[in-house]
């Protein structure tokens, strides 16, 4: 999904590094950056970050995000002295000025015992494995007349770091939660010390999925997740302790995203990639990479099966400057999987096509059975959308014949039963409709109702919530305007957002609240990208701009609004402050709001923190 892929150093840069540099024995930061970076960086293409947005993070996590992580394929061509010089450019600092990762003593938690089936939980991406991102009344320990009065009790600070990009999960009285930077916290949901910490030394965007696993004989609480390497972790839930680890995927720039859906002692996790954004270089032999679903054993991290969304690309043709092509291609698994218990099926949404031809199940719904990974029926929703980052940059080079309007699933799955026995899968999508399908017929469309004017930063991004009755909805639909100040292009503030209700039923509009807007705001924008989570009476929805709002579920009357956009002393003694809500939503539970903040897309504002709310802070 574009969004992924820019976000961040994930997007430093669809044409940073590329081949056909002059190496320099002195190599010069600014000139390279002038060269290779500029075009991108300097423009807002492809929502890559500005510069004043790489000011605020420490030149070891670009140079980190060059050598072993997403920017690694772009590097090739480039010296280690050239990259060690882009590193100290773009940030102003020299390498070794990162601030230390390790938490402090005074930040830890003392020793206790944890057990995850004790309190509240929200549990992975979709709080359970249909997708719903629903808490219980009982469960979340709030009512809507609670909302207004939701307060800051504690904010947490990820070291070094621009963006707070990945869902917390509540488990045992614990947040688990995964950073940019690459460490898995354990924290007090209560006061937010750190109770345990693991290095991945890669980027984690997926959201933790706790599970009793039996494992030599003794039944352990496990937590799973998944990180930008496509590696998938299982580790003990209690102390952080590795017990396995599993290479998912060995695609150069193969990664995961979606949460790990832990259902009868296996893990079930989607592969995407960040080839979509390297496919924009003209010297790459565009596309190869395919999207998958895999199985694997919780107790061992052993592959159970693995499922392609796509077949084995081939040679196709040479582009315009002679570099071969490959296809078809992409068709990635951005989400998390939803379970469906009673036809022991497994339910993806997809990506787009990188490379011509365009295949059958990209942008599309796709049923599994879980024993043995065999694709039982798919229903596509946008054909012929083959597309990469060089379809948005001046050179086109790469950008397919099809030229797809990049509307692919950035969303999960939501699989609801309502109060008939009736059953539907639910998703919105990129291309601004929310689908609606039969999972006992086949994927039989049921409706189809637009909800925005959709794009490649359109339409829905990273999800909605249902409860029994309807679904909410928010609306990205990011618009971009030529920033006068510094002929650059930025985020149209007035364009975008948007909150819906639609009818379970049939996709009939129950309510829309229209955002509130950005006035005077600079870099703001008012769209509604991040997912939707929601309690009884109660949808919440973050927005770029940098606020979270509580919407009553009757009638869309907006009960709290909070603008997370400022700096915040952190628990663990880090420098924190708030930017835009993008990407995951809130986590609810236990007369508790846990909330991310921080997320420097085009129109967005950097931000490293974990906030959480209670009722008046207490």
């Amino acid at each position: 999904m574009t969004r992924l892929i820019s976000s961040v150093v994930a997007g430093f840069v669809l044409v940073l590094l590329s081949a056909g540099l002059v190496h320099a024995q002195d190599p010069d930061g600014a000139a390279l950056y002038a060269q290779a970076c500029a075009t991108c960086h300097d423009t807002g293409a492809n929502r890559a970050p500005s510069r004043d947005a790489f000011l605020a993070m420490p030149p070891e996590r670009v140079l980190s995000a060059m050598e072993t992580g997403s920017m690694i394929t772009m590097a090739l061509n480039r010296t280690g002295a050239e990259r060690h010089a882009i590193a100290e450019f773009v940030t102003g600092k020299t390498l070794g000025s990162a601030p230390p990762t390790t938490p402090s003593a005074a930040a830890m938690c003392t020793a206790a015992p944890f057990n995850a089936s004790a309190g509240p939980r929200w549990d992975g991406w979709g709080q359970g494995t249909e997708n719903k991102r629903f808490q219980t009344a009982a469960a979340a320990g709030l009512t809507a007349a609670d909302i207004p009065r939701l307060q800051l009790k504690w904010a947490f600070g990820f070291p070094g770091d621009m963006q707070s990009w990945a869902q917390p999960t509540l488990a045992g009285g614990r947040i688990f939660v995964g950073s940019w930077g690459g460490t898995i916290y354990s924290l007090s949901a209560a006061t937010g010390c750190v109770h345990w910490y693991f290095d991945t030394g890669s980027s984690v965007r997926s959201a933790v999925s706790v599970g009793q696993v039996v494992m030599a004989g003794s039944t352990r609480d496990v937590a799973f997740f998944g990180d930008t390497g496509a590696n998938v972790y299982a580790l003990d839930a209690a102390t952080g302790q590795l017990l396995w680890k599993t290479d998912a995927d060995d695609f150069p720039v193969g990664r995961i995203s979606g949460s790990p859906t832990f259902y009868n002692g296996r893990i079930y996790v989607g592969i995407a990639s960040g080839e979509e954004g390297v496919g924009a270089v003209p010297t790459y032999e565009c596309c190869r990479f395919r999207g998958s679903v895999v199985a694997l054993d919780a107790s061992t991290g052993r592959q159970l099966w693995k499922t392609y969304t796509i077949e084995e690309p081939r040679q196709t043709t040479k582009n315009a400057i002679g570099t071969q092509l490959w296809g078809p291609s992409g068709s990635p698994v951005w989400a998390t999987p939803a379970i469906d218990a009673r036809l022991n099926r497994l339910y993806v949404t997809t990506g787009n096509n990188y490379s011509d031809p365009t295949s059958s199940m990209s942008d599309a719904f796709l049923a599994l059975d879980m024993e043995s990974g065999q694709i039982l029926w798919s229903r596509q929703m946008t054909e012929k959308d083959a597309y990469t980052a060089a379809c948005r940059l001046p050179d086109k080079t790469n950008c397919a014949v099809s030229n797809g309007p990049d509307f692919d699933f950035g969303a999960s799955p939501i699989l609801v039963t309502l109060a008939s026995g009736r059953r539907m899968l639910v998703a919105g999508q990129k291309s601004g409709i929310v689908h609606a399908l039969d999972p006992d017929k086949e994927g039989e469309i049921l409706w189809q109702t637009r909800v925005g004017e959709g794009g490649t930063m359109g339409g829905v991004q990273w999800g909605s919530a249902a409860d029994a009755e309807n679904i909410y909805v928010g609306v990205s639909d990011i618009g971009r305007i030529m920033l006068t100040y510094s002929n650059s292009t930025g985020a149209d503030p007035k364009r975008g957002g948007g909150m819906h209700a639609l009818r379970l039923e049939d996709g009939e509009r129950v309510w829309y609240t229209p955002p509130p807007g950005c006035g005077d705001r600079t870099r703001c924008s008012p769209a509604q990208s991040a997912a939707i989570s929601a309690l009884p009476g109660v949808a919440f929805s973050g927005s770029v701009d940098g606020h979270m709002r509580a919407y009553s579920a009757a009638d869309g009357t907006i009960l709290w609004d909070v603008n997370t956009i400022r700096e915040y002393q952190t628990v663990n003694g880090v420098v924190g402050r708030g930017g835009s809500i993008d990407g995951p939503g809130p986590a609810i539970g236990g007369g508790m709001v846990f909330i991310n903040s921080g997320y420097p897309t085009a129109g967005g504002m950097p931000g490293n923190v974990l906030l959480a709310f209670s009722v008046d802070g207490r």
